[in-house]
C-alpha cells in the first residue's frame, strides 16, 4: 500500500458549531466518498482531532471534540488519533504510522483550510511524503479579513504549486 486518506479535524464542535464551514455539506459528501473508496482500495485511513485544553469546547472526551458521526470512522480498523498543533505530524506517530505501512502519497482532506490543513501539507512535504491535497474536500469559514472561499482558492493555489499535488475527489485513486 502506497497511499492513504488523512481527515483533518472533521468534529462535531467545528462543522455543527454557531460558524459553519463553508459549502460544509459538499465537502462532507466527498470526504464521505473518498472513506468508502478507500475501504474498497483496503487503503488505511487515518483521522484526527484537534484537542483543546482541559475546560476548551474541544478538550478530550467532550462532546464536541468527537470525530463526526456521519464520517462512519471505525476505531478497531481505522487509525484515529489527537493532536494539539495544527500540524498533524508534531507530537504524534503519524509520520511512524506511514512509515511502518509504507505510505508515500497522502490524501489530505478536512477543516481548517488555514490552519490544519496548510501546515500539514507542508510538513508531509518536508518529511518526504507526497501529499495530495483534495482540493474540493477541504473547508473553512468566513474570517473578517476573506470569505472562505478566497481562503480555500489561495491555499489550493499556494500549496499546488510548491507543497503538495492538487487533485479533486472525483479523480482519486488510492
Amino acid at each position: 500500500m502506497s497511499a492513504a486518506l488523512l481527515i483533518i479535524d472533521m468534529q462535531v464542535g467545528l462543522f455543527h458549531g454557531p460558524e459553519k464551514p463553508h459549502d460544509g455539506e459538499r465537502v462532507l459528501a466527498n470526504i464521505q466518498r473518498l472513506i468508502a473508496q478507500a475501504r474498497e482500495q483496503n487503503a488505511p485511513i487515518l483521522a484526527v482531532r484537534h484537542t483543546g485544553p482541559q475546560g476548551s469546547p474541544i478538550a478530550s472526551g467532550s462532546p464536541l471534540w468527537q470525530l463526526l458521526p456521519e464520517l462512519e470512522l471505525d476505531a478497531e480498523v481505522d487509525s484515529l488519533f489527537d493532536k494539539s498543533r495544527p500540524n498533524a505530524f508534531h507530537g504524534t506517530e503519524l509520520a511512524q504510522q506511514l512509515e511502518s505501512r509504507k505510505i508515500e502519497n497522502l490524501h489530505i482532506v478536512g477543516m481548517k483550510t488555514q490552519f490544519c490543513i496548510d501546515s500539514t501539507c507542508r510538513a508531509a512535504a518536508d518529511l518526504g511524503f507526497k501529499p495530495l491535497l483534495v482540493a474540493d474536500a477541504h473547508t473553512c469559514m468566513d474570517t473578517p479579513a476573506l470569505p472562505a472561499q478566497a481562503i480555500i482558492d489561495h491555499h489550493n493555489a499556494t500549496l499546488g504549486a510548491a507543497f503538495a499535488r492538487l487533485i479533486n475527489s472525483a479523480d482519486v485513486s488510492f
